[in-house]
């Protein structure tokens, strides 16, 4: 009989939100909204469509392993060395890469609690050792990180913004972080949701440092709305970058990703729409969520976290939510038993998210008692 090792026997598959379609079929629903994934409301660029329409005819042909003329795009726009950057499909996959690539088995790789599902997946998968520090206000405590460094820490992960809090840290604490981490051990900087964040004038943008220890991963799935292509890239130092294409699969990301992704890096005016009704989305789900009185946590990407009084609260209100059409994201697989996520949508998408989530809100809190809590 095959052994399977006990590390993937621990593994649990990733769970998505829950799809339009099934939720139809399901409960007979005939309006839905999904704001569980971080998704883009508007769709994907225009430019992306028009750009993969084109090349659909060459679907018969393999990819270029190396993606030269996104690299070239990558590197055009934001300022970097085209023998700093690989492609691959979603930060997911270049998260796996790079802890293959830099961690064996007994090393130590240490990260938040309650930061995005897919390094903890990432570790566990190759049977690294996963070190969480609590968060401090829903948000990163750089400090205590720092402090749980040991000789067996090879790999730190941070998330900036971080999903599924929402919560940034800045510059100085960025930089100050960075000072104290020995050279030997790489840093993870996931900048997911650096779209909706740069505009801070304090966000410490990552493609703009230049440490040996360092890489930087990006994603296109959210403000460019390529999630279904799945299509990301990293950028650091040309060893580490070397080192990440011996691991990487080698006709990753696929034709119409490659394709799709160029002609969005070029579409600034579906950039600005999108932030922009990420901001009016946003600030409706504020308003309303203090009207209403649940708890939230300030954010810096396109989703609010929010906060019920408990687990059981939590789980009652994406289960009521969905029942009526709408789709949240109950993040107690992140780390965040008591959290519910609730991305930016159209504003018709908000509007009826509101009233849906006002409703189940009221009956819960009721159902637990804790209606003065609440």
């Amino acid at each position: 009989m095959i052994k399977i090792p006990e590390f993937v026997k621990n593994l649990k598959p990733y769970k998505a939100g829950k799809p339009i379609d099934e939720l139809a079929r399901e409960k007979n629903l005939k309006r839905i909204v999904k704001l569980a994934s971080n998704e883009n409301p508007i769709g994907p660029s225009p430019k992306a469509v028009d750009a993969i329409k084109k090349v659909l005819g060459n679907l018969n042909r393999y990819t270029d392993p190396l993606s030269h003329d996104l690299v070239q795009a990558i590197a055009k726009k934001y300022n970097v060395q085209p023998n700093h950057i690989i492609c691959g499909h979603g930060t997911d996959s270049l998260l796996a890469y790079i802890v293959n690539a830099f961690t064996s088995e007994s090393d130590e790789i240490i990260t938040s609690e309650g930061t995005f599902i897919g390094i903890y997946v990432s570790t566990r998968k190759y049977g690294r050792n996963l070190t969480t520090v609590p968060m401090k206000d829903y948000a990163f405590d750089l400090d205590a990180i720092a402090n749980a460094i040991s000789d067996k820490t090879k790999m730190i992960y941070l998330a900036n913004p971080n999903n599924p809090t929402g919560t940034m840290f800045e510059k100085d604490e960025f930089e100050a972080f960075m000072e104290r981490v020995p050279g030997n051990i790489m840093v993870i900087l996931d900048e997911a949701y650096t779209t909706y964040a740069d505009d801070n004038p304090n966000y410490p943008n990552g493609v703009r440092y230049d440490y040996d220890n360092m890489v930087v991963t990006r994603t296109l799935s959210k403000a460019y709305g390529l999630g279904g292509l799945r299509i990301g890239f990293a950028v650091g130092p040309d060893e580490v970058i070397e080192s990440l294409y011996k691991v990487k699969l080698p006709f990753e990301p696929n034709l119409l990703a490659q394709y799709g992704a160029i002609a969005a890096l070029d579409d600034d005016d579906f950039l600005e729409e999108t932030k922009l009704l990420n901001k009016m989305s946003l600030s409706l789900l504020k308003d309303n969520f203090d009207r209403i009185g649940i708890k939230q946590v300030p954010t810096s990407a396109n989703f609010i976290l929010t906060i019920m009084p408990n687990e059981d609260c939590a789980e009652k209100f994406t289960e009521g939510c969905m029942n009526r059409g709408l789709i949240l994201r109950h993040v107690k697989a992140f780390g965040i038993p008591e959290g519910v996520r609730v991305n930016s949508g159209t504003i018709e998408e908000t509007e009826f998210a509101i009233k849906i989530m006002e409703e189940v809100y009221n009956q819960v809190c009721k159902e637990f008692e804790i209606k003065e809590v609440c």
